[in-house]
């Protein structure tokens, strides 16, 4: 249950930020200080992507665990016990379904697409940030074999 009054849900959610959140941020800093150069809420693709590589086709989203159903089969029994489950469980499976649209339209325009969790990127960014490089060194690779 809510340990919130609806008042005080209702200021919690209010902060909610869509763009520039703490995960994008962290993950964008750590890029950057590897010498990554980046477009970010790139709006000319589906999903206005987190982080953009337009020189490698790599677009790159900071999921947050609740709003995107991180272990949804888990989440949903909480939710069902909670308030208002019928909007929160709609909401929710109406996200995992656009991102699954916007991850095969990407795909089907040649983007490479990588989505990490905020907790992934809060406690293992390194490994976040060596799976952009490891996508960049692939997209490198194929670049140089179709020019030779």
């Amino acid at each position: 249950m809510d340990k919130l009054t609806p008042e005080q849900r209702h200021i919690n959610m209010q902060h909610i930020r869509s763009k520039d959140t703490s995960i994008e941020h962290t993950l964008r800093k750590a890029l950057w200080k590897k010498g990554f150069r980046y477009r970010k809420n790139y709006k000319e693709l589906p999903g206005k992507p987190d982080i953009v590589f337009t020189k490698y086709r790599i677009a790159i989203f900071c999921d947050s665990e609740f709003f995107h159903g991180k272990d949804w089969d888990e989440l949903k029994k909480q939710l069902q016990r909670g308030n208002n489950p019928d909007f929160w469980i709609a909401k929710i499976q109406k996200n995992i379904e656009r991102d699954n649209l916007v991850n095969a339209e990407l795909n089907g325009m040649g983007w490479t697409v990588l989505r990490f969790w905020g907790k992934d990127i809060k406690k293992n960014l390194s490994e976040c940030v060596k799976a952009v490089e490891e996508a960049v060194f692939e997209i490198k690779i194929e670049t140089e074999y179709e020019n030779v």
